[in-house]
């Protein structure tokens, strides 16, 4: 046998990539749970807050994280993968670490005392007569953490997306970002087990410290082991052929090389296909976030499950471990590429209608719940687990649609509106839930704040097959961008 005759034997080192992407994922979505999962039992006595409040403190994240996407894609975009992830993963650790130290600064606004420790701030803010300045100062200084969060937080999916589609044909992108994208599940897995027990024996602010931490370990991982792939010593060609299989994505790199012309923020918003993918994630993207943000403080103001108690943490943890089940979404349009013959583009929106119909069973999440607290935690995990399924599409629709070039811009756009999205439902539901339970409403049977978590689900219900219908309206069949001019 010949040399010519023997196969070069591809190396993997794409899926290395996706295992890192998959790491900042998860880091990602521990910062963000934090607050969810020791506000209402931790937090929340000591500064006296209110439903209300803590529905203020995640819209405005939200709404931070919108307005950053925007920029954070062009950030992206212009700074390139490397340097760009390193910078959005370093901001946001800052920004976790930071909120242990809200308590402090609080005492030191209210009493004077700056240079005292966790325990003692608590104390002095005990002190304090003026309820009202303690709610209204800790909300304040919250605010501010969450937005430096935000900040960074907001660079992860452009990050991440634009990674992908440097290192995967289009065929396998949503695959890939099934699999990173299931990073947030495992965050939100990890997260009930271990941040209220650590908030329970060490106190609520060394739970931001423990898990910012956390990213900055990745940082020294990423920054020694990732390259192009054109340029990684790791990456053969046989690998690299594979990765470039597309023929646009090969012009793509070259017209790059070259230096060719960058698509402007105002003219991205001139394309139906920017439309579509905005459209898209604003109708479902708060959804996630009031799973997110709410489930905890759902089964404490329903069932009386406190995030530290055990009943509390083994649902939570199930529930995400149901939406696990969403590598599946990665996994269908492949299916129906490889064995139906189907585009990208068409497996993976009729893989999205299939993704958009199990949301409507939260419908029943509520009706159930008066049997065991059991049934809205399986419905909320598979409801979730459709959401991440959707997620990995949508986010596959943009390199569908767009040269690698725009690739995090677009995605910052998408992201801006899901961010407005999630403004609307976490501020909506903070004030519906004091309403419902200060006038005792009833809706369908229900009284109280379960009256208002019923309409929130019914409201979660509905969004996917209206995103998908308005998407599929917009962008009927496979209509690529390929010149910016």
């Amino acid at each position: 046998m010949t040399n010519t005759t023997i196969k070069e034997r591809m190396t993997n080192y794409r899926w290395v990539i996706v295992a890192m992407l998959f790491m900042a994922t998860t880091v990602n979505y521990m910062d963000r749970q934090v607050l969810s999962l020791t506000w209402k039992d931790f937090i929340a006595p000591e500064f006296h807050w209110t439903n209300s409040d803590y529905g203020t403190i995640t819209s405005l994240f939200s709404l931070f994280y919108a307005i950053s996407l925007l920029f954070a894609g062009r950030f992206v975009d212009w700074l390139d993968t490397k340097k760009g992830f390193l910078w959005a993963i370093g901001v946001w650790s800052f920004g976790a670490i930071l909120h242990a130290f809200c308590g402090i600064a609080t005492s030191g606004v209210l009493t004077g005392h700056w240079l005292v420790g966790f325990a003692e701030a608590r104390e002095l803010i005990g002190t304090v007569d003026n309820v009202g300045r303690v709610l209204n100062v800790s909300v304040t200084l919250f605010v501010i953490a969450r937005f430096v969060l935000a900040l960074g937080e907001a660079g992860n999916f452009p990050a991440a997306i634009k990674t992908t589609a440097e290192y995967f044909p289009k065929k396998d992108r949503a695959y890939a970002t099934s699999i990173f994208n299931a990073g947030s599940t495992v965050g939100a897995l990890a997260a009930p087990i271990t941040i209220p027990l650590i908030a329970k024996y060490y106190g609520w602010e060394t739970s931001f410290i423990i898990i910012g931490a956390l990213g900055f370990i990745w940082m020294g991982w990423w920054q020694f082991s990732y390259n192009k792939p054109t340029l990684h010593p790791k990456v053969n060609k046989a690998e690299l052929d594979y990765i470039l299989q597309d023929n646009d994505d090969v012009k793509s790199d070259t017209d790059n090389n070259k230096g060719t012309k960058k698509l402007g923020l105002i003219k991205a918003f001139g394309y139906r296909q920017t439309w579509a993918f905005a459209f898209g994630k604003f109708m479902t993207d708060g959804v996630w976030w009031f799973y997110l943000f709410w489930t905890p403080a759902y089964l404490s103001s329903v069932y009386g499950l406190e995030s530290s108690d055990p009943k509390a943490q083994i649902g939570i943890f199930v529930l995400y471990a149901i939406t696990l089940l969403s590598i599946i979404g990665g996994w269908l349009p492949s299916y129906f590429v490889d064995k139906k013959g189907m585009h990208p583009y068409a497996g993976r929106m009729k893989s999205m209608l299939i993704f958009a119909f199990f949301p409507l069973l939260a419908l029943a999440a509520q009706p159930l719940g008066r049997l065991s607290y059991w049934f809205p935690i399986i419905i909320i995990g598979i409801a979730a687990a459709a959401h991440q399924a959707w997620s990995a599409n949508i986010f596959s629709t943009v390199g569908d649609m767009f040269p690698k070039s725009a690739i995090a811009t677009i995605t910052g756009i998408g992201g801006l509106a899901g961010g407005l999205g999630s403004v609307i439902i976490n501020k909506g539901s903070g004030v519906l839930f004091d309403y419902s339970a200060r006038v005792q409403m009833s809706f369908f049977g229900f009284n109280g704040e379960e009256a208002g978590y019923f309409i929130i689900f019914s409201i979660c219900a509905v969004a996917y097959l209206i995103g998908w219908v308005v998407m599929k309206s917009l962008v009927p069949v496979y209509n690529p961008i390929v010149d910016f001019d």
